[in-house]
């Protein structure tokens, strides 16, 4: 990896397995975790986590985070209502690393039921080690804080 940014991660109660997986390999990897809970199985509101995702980011407690549910795509709906989050639902390493190439992404969402935990941790790796390519891309991605 480049840099060991700040992960924050968060996931409700479809998420969190995965999520703990995710955080035990950014541990590895060299990452300071940020883990916004859920703590388990027991049922809860994606919305919660998404808000708390977000919030870390904005106030810049992390550069970047990791969101998940059953599909990816709720949470990131919740994290995404917050000011310069960027979250990208991601099924495969292509989609995460041209969410980050094209769409300087910073928060990577995965559905826990669409995709496999090798597929996640390869995704995760590639959205982290990828960087904002610029050039044509700023400027569209300028107008989405707009």
């Amino acid at each position: 990896m480049m840099d060991r940014p700040i992960v924050a991660v968060a996931s409700d109660h479809a998420g969190y397995a995965l999520k703990e997986l995710l955080a035990a390999c950014l541990r590895a990897w060299g990452h300071e975790v940020l883990d916004l809970g859920t703590d388990g199985e027991t049922s809860v509101d994606y919305p919660d986590f998404g808000n708390a995702l977000g919030e870390a980011i904005e106030a810049g407690r992390a550069s970047v985070g990791v969101a998940v549910c059953g599909t990816g795509i709720g949470i990131s709906i919740a994290v995404n209502r917050h000011k310069g989050v960027r979250a990208a639902v991601c099924h495969d390493v292509t989609s995460a690393r041209l969410s980050r190439e094209h769409n300087d992404a910073n928060v990577l969402a995965l559905g826990s039921r669409l995709i496999g935990r090798q597929v996640a941790e390869d995704s995760l790796k590639a959205f982290l080690e990828t960087a904002f390519a610029g050039g044509r891309h700023a400027r569209r991605v300028a107008k989405l804080g707009q």
